[in-house]
């Protein structure tokens, strides 16, 4: 079950969200610098995330899950953000030169699935980045931050999932050392924390982060997938009267 919008949104407005957002963000540049002319999608709520990229990127925009609901970003522009299934995301084959997935695949109702059709849209040696909880993180085991609910993986897991999609698995980065707490005393010392976790345990990180590239060397078999989602279109609230 996917953590609602609203409650996403809320973390990263408290000191806790914001420490756990730079010490993300930090993360992700070791992976990523720049994207000069490239197409970007973030795919859950990495809308957080987005914005150190959109400025060189060609083209920046985050897909939601249905189950989590969305929220316009970029905030006080013209909203750059669409309600998915991200088990068929609506664009062609190829489109896509990143893709930047966080609060996703741990609530993915079927991860191969998603992966495999992230692989589809995109562009021949593409990369995706995936940001998971991790299971021998404590993040993963309280539930007062997002970390903590969906599946947490570990770097098999998730090498072992990306592989199945044709993905090959490069860089990883970890993130979230410091404990979830709301105290102040903790939070002080998060930054100090978050540099010596990285340096002396990072296998206990809170969170896993891997690059892939898409792989075309490996076929992939012919199978027909058909969704187990079927969309109404409401157009008019339930209980709405009718005139005329």
């Amino acid at each position: 079950m996917h953590t609602d919008i609203v409650d996403l949104r809320q973390f990263y407005h408290t000191r806790l969200g914001k420490l756990a957002q730079e010490a993300i963000a930090m993360a992700l540049s070791s992976l990523w610098a720049d994207l000069p002319g490239e197409r970007l999608m973030g795919l859950g709520y990495a809308a957080p995330y987005l914005d150190r990229f959109r400025a060189d990127a060609e083209r920046t925009f985050a897909f939601m899950p249905a189950g989590q609901g969305a929220i316009n970003w970029p905030t006080l522009e013209a909203s750059a953000t669409a309600l998915v299934f991200d088990e068929e995301l609506p664009l062609p084959d190829s489109s896509l030169d990143r893709i930047l997935m966080i609060h996703s695949l741990e609530y993915a109702e079927n991860p191969r699935e998603t992966l495999k059709e992230t692989w589809r849209v995109l562009a021949p040696g593409g990369r995706l980045v995936i940001a998971v909880p991790n299971r021998r993180g404590v993040w993963a085991r309280l539930e007062h931050t997002p970390f903590g609910s969906g599946t947490p993986y570990s770097r098999n897991q998730i090498t072992g999932l990306l592989r199945d999609a044709s993905y090959t698995p490069g860089a990883f980065a970890e993130a979230l050392f410091f404990p979830p707490s709301r105290h102040k005393a903790i939070q002080s010392m998060a930054r100090t924390t978050e540099r010596l976790g990285r340096r002396y345990w990072p296998f206990f990180s809170g969170l896993v982060i891997v690059e892939a590239q898409k792989r075309l060397y490996q076929g992939l078999p012919v199978a027909e997938r058909a969704s187990r989602r079927v969309f109404v279109p409401v157009l008019a609230p339930q209980g709405a009267s009718r005139t005329g």
